[in-house]
Formats: C-alpha cells, structure tokens, sequence
C-alpha cells in the first residue's frame, strides 16, 4: 500500500511531537533528580544531627553507667549489712530468751487475787 501524501486523514509523525515527548521525560527526569537529592541532603542532616546528639550524649550515658555501678555496689553492701544486723538481733534475742528462762523461777509476778 503506498501512501498518499495528499490525504487529509493521513498524519505523518512530526518531529517536534517526538521532540516534545523527549523533552518532557527529561523534564520529569530532572525533577525526579532533584527531588532525590532534596531527600538525599535532608537524610544527611538529619544523620548528621543524630551523630551530634549521640556525642553530646556519650559522656552522660558513661556517667549515668559510673552512677549505677556505684549504686549497685552500695546496694550489695546494704543488703550485707542487712544480714549481719539480723544475724546480731537474732542473737540478742537468743540470749534475752536464755536470761529469761534462767530468771523465771526467781521472780514471781504476783496475780491479781494476791495483790
């Protein structure tokens, strides 16, 4: 079939079609790049300003660590002591219990019908 260049209904592909369609991908293209490097520089920052934030924060966190080993430590030697003092008061009332027992035959509590 040849085609009839004189026909109204016959439409030849124009290059300034292709050219536009071109020239619109680019266009979507660079928006699309710019709209990476946008994200890309905004990730940055904020990476940045995380690693800011963790630095400043280390020498607390090792601090607050030192605190809390000192804690644990105080509470070991409390929770010693603790034991030691139940250990004397139970022998403290060991030994009233003894001096009770050896004394009761001497004293006698009169009761009420001897008074």
């Amino acid at each position: 079939m040849l085609l009839n260049m004189d026909d109204p209904d016959h439409e030849i592909p124009s290059d300034n079609d292709d050219f536009a369609a071109l020239e619109e991908r680019v266009l979507r293209a660079v928006e699309t790049v710019k709209a990476e490097r946008a994200a890309r520089l905004a990730a940055e920052a904020r990476t940045a300003a995380l690693h800011a934030e963790f630095a400043a924060s280390a020498p607390r966190i090792e601090l607050q660590n030192q605190e809390l080993t000192v804690l644990h430590e105080e509470v070991a030697t409390l929770r010693a002591e603790r034991i030691k003092v139940r250990e004397r008061v139970e022998r403290m009332l060991s030994q009233l219990d003894a001096i009770e027992s050896t004394m009761q035959p001497q004293i006698r509590i009169p009761g009420p019908m001897e008074a």
